[in-house]
């Protein structure tokens, strides 16, 4: 069918889509056959020297579901994948959603009692994983997992001992007929940080990816013309959300292996991508570079920046020519809010889109009057737009989708024009550079030192405006710890973005009369003269 996708992907026309892509259409199979009957040779990916067609994408989907259908993997199985913004985790990825199987992306920062709990709670029986995290799995200690076959990526050292049977990626052997799938079946399992307990495995429709990709595209304005480039990993949804906009709309996506500020603008010149895609430091990371008469050598016109604190939007625009559009989505909903160019205001994240309703609440559920601090609330109007739940964990789903709204746990305002503004997370995540981290986890393993009583882990600002990892510690009677000889006990058990940036050792914490760390009087002290900053310590982690 024939029809004028940039007009359709205005704001105003965005569900005229429901009509050239009807529900059961709304699956990865049955993107990916439609757009290459459509685009066919016409360019989809570039990773590294490695290009795929539109047609060439939809084969490399169906002979790796083949793979995995031949290597026991039927649908339903959870496959998961730590690995780098390679052609293998595409690969393995889109073969997952083939044959109905879901992939488990893995934060390649996962460590220790985080990684044995998402192995565990996803069941994952196959783990497809690139060479240089395989010391990673040998670290762990649980013997008790589902894991019963590793896929390697890359070449494995000639010593390397593995606790499981392995082998690499299978050759490829023929196609198969895609599994019919629906709109409504989890096509992938996301881990994000929990707030007071352990990392929940989201479970993401395929219709979800759907609707972040119109939803995206409209907002970016993405036509066929565009080449979108993203440095972000593929574990996360942005990067995948990227993948939806290029196949929806005709355009081209460029995967580049990781964030380089020395490179990031050479990179968009050399393959010409007129869109990319930022999290709220990288912005500031850019501008701290001494400018230069390159800084307008490109094509980039947009780049989708949520988080990026306001006093940074006018100076990058200004400096590389380059516009940035906030907005607002999680991995659990969607892109539920943004504003188009001319609807912007600086410090609010923009207005609910078409086909999502937003509400801001109080402890209680009750809605707030307009310009009231509460809860971030959210459902949709398209089903499955937004995730289903978390899995296996039947009473957080309940918790967080009570009375039929999905409760974000963030703070925002919202004013009588319908603006939304980011306040804070309502309880104790920390977000750095676009990774969540749990302050519950980060606490567990800081206890589980000998030498400490008690700890608690907190956001505080940076130089750069955006949370650091800080923590105060309570050490016990008589026992003496270093910051140097924490930080290395921290890093083989945790993300390494997890790893506390600030250190204080205090005599004990701030509790209420039920025992409860009060650590909102710690983010008000904050940093003083007496924290210890590892980077300043000239301490280097190891990645």
């Amino acid at each position: 069918m024939n029809f004028d996708q940039t007009e359709l992907l205005r704001a105003e026309n965005v569900f005229q889509l429901r009509e050239v892509f009807p529900p059961q259409a709304r699956t990865f199979p049955e993107l990916m056959t439609r757009q290459a009957e459509r685009y066919g040779d016409r360019k989809l990916i570039t990773l590294g020297d490695r290009v795929l067609s539109f047609a060439q994408t939809r084969t490399l989907a169906s002979t790796a579901g083949q793979t995995l259908r031949m290597a026991g993997i039927k649908a339903g199985d959870t496959v998961a994948i730590m690995c780098s913004n390679r052609l293998e985790f595409l690969q393995v990825l889109l073969g997952c959603a083939w044959c109905g199987a879901i992939a488990v992306p893995l934060n390649t920062a996962s460590r220790g009692a985080q990684l044995e709990h998402i192995l565990k709670n996803s069941g994952a029986r196959l783990a497809v994983i690139e060479t240089a995290y395989l010391g990673v799995f040998n670290a762990l200690s649980d013997t008790d997992l589902p894991l019963q076959q590793i896929w390697t990526v890359g070449d494995v050292p000639a010593d390397a001992a593995l606790a499981w049977p392995h082998c690499p990626i299978p050759e490829q052997n023929g196609e198969m007929d895609a599994y019919p799938s629906r709109p409504s079946d989890t096509v992938a399992i996301l881990y994000t940080s929990g707030t007071t307990g352990v990392s929940k495995g989201v479970c993401c429709p395929h219709a979800q990816y759907f609707w972040w990709g119109i939803h995206t595209a409209a907002l970016l304005g993405v036509s066929e013309t565009d080449v979108l480039l993203t440095c972000l990993p593929l574990f996360h949804t942005n990067a995948l959300n990227t993948l939806f906009q290029a196949l929806l709309t005709g355009a081209s996506m460029v995967l580049e292996p990781k964030f380089s500020v020395s490179k990031f603008w050479v990179s968009l010149a050399a393959h010409e991508a007129t869109v990319t895609y930022l999290l709220g430091a990288m912005v500031p990371m850019l501008l701290s570079k001494e400018a230069s008469e390159t800084d307008r050598l490109h094509k980039t016109r947009i780049a989708l920046a949520p988080g990026v604190p306001p006093q940074f939007h006018a100076p990058f625009t200004e400096r590389f020519g380059v516009a940035i559009r906030d907005g607002y989505g999680s991995t659990e909903t969607n892109f539920v809010i943004s504003a188009l160019s001319h609807e912007q205001r600086l410090g609010s994240m923009g207005k609910v889109r078409p086909g999502f309703e937003i509400a801001v609440f109080d402890e209680d559920d009750n809605e707030v009057p307009d310009g009231t601090p509460g809860e971030l609330v959210i459902r949709a109007s398209e089903p499955f737009s937004i995730a289903t739940g978390y899995f296996g964990m039947p009473e957080k789903t309940v918790e967080a989708w009570r009375n039929l709204w999905f409760h974000s746990g963030d703070r925002v305002t919202k004013d009588s024009d319908g603006y939304v503004q980011f306040l804070d997370r309502m309880k104790d995540a920390i977000r750095r550079r676009g990774e969540n981290i749990s302050s519950f986890e980060v606490e567990q393993v800081l206890v589980a030192h000998p030498a400490i009583e008690n700890a608690a882990v907190f956001p505080a600002r940076s130089e750069l405006a955006e949370d650091e990892v800080m923590a105060s510690i309570v050490l016990k009677t008589g026992m003496t710890l270093t910051p140097a000889e924490l930080m290395d006990f921290c890093q083989p058990r945790m993300s390494y973005f997890s790893v506390p940036r600030f250190l204080d050792f205090v005599e004990g914490l701030p509790l209420t009369e039920n025992g409860k760390v009060q650590k909102f009087k710690l983010i008000e002290r904050g940093i003083t003269d007496s924290t210890w900053d590892r980077e300043k310590s000239g301490y280097k982690l190891v990645r």
